[in-house]
């Protein structure tokens, strides 16, 4: 087989993959599990968690934006989570007419739970996997990552 054919039949195959794991209904499940046990957080408002321990503190508008959410569905989780004592808000330094969204010091506690529960959940799928596959596989998914966020990057400069 000639060496583009396998690239692009390989091609195939990550986007089937990463379409399979970016269906709602798949990343809705995961959060249900990783969720399960942490106080304030279920599967629709992982993503506002998660989301704003990866961004920083942020607008509601930016936040949105940045995990690819409704302003007004991530305003009303952010809401949710600020009940559950896990975010906050304050005034954003660069503009007096806004909120930014910042992690309590309870946030930070679920967020690392939450992470830890992710890690676990991927060593038990990988458990099975013959030695040093794993490795591999992160290696090469940290690659591909890195090459499409860059790639990102260049394209909104």
């Amino acid at each position: 087989m000639r060496e583009t054919t396998r690239n692009s039949t390989s091609a195939a195959r990550v986007a089937a993959a990463i379409g399979a794991l970016t269906l709602r209904a798949t990343r809705a499940g995961l959060y249900s599990r990783l969720t399960s046990g942490v106080q304030g957080v279920d599967a629709t408002t992982y993503p506002v968690l998660s989301g704003l321990a990866r961004v920083g503190p942020v607008t509601a508008t930016k936040l949105a934006e940045a995990i690819g959410m409704d302003r007004t569905v991530a305003t009303r989780y952010a809401t949710r989570l600020q009940e559950a004592g896990l975010i906050d808000r304050r005034p954003d330094p660069a503009d007096a007419r806004a909120t930014e969204l910042v992690l309590t010091a309870e946030g930070e506690r679920a967020v690392t739970a939450l992470r830890g529960a992710m890690e676990s959940f991927l060593a038990e799928e990988m458990a099975t996997w013959p030695p040093g596959e794993a490795a591999a596989f992160a290696m090469r998914l940290e690659h591909l990552t890195e090459s499409l966020v860059q790639g990102e990057a260049g394209r909104s400069c």
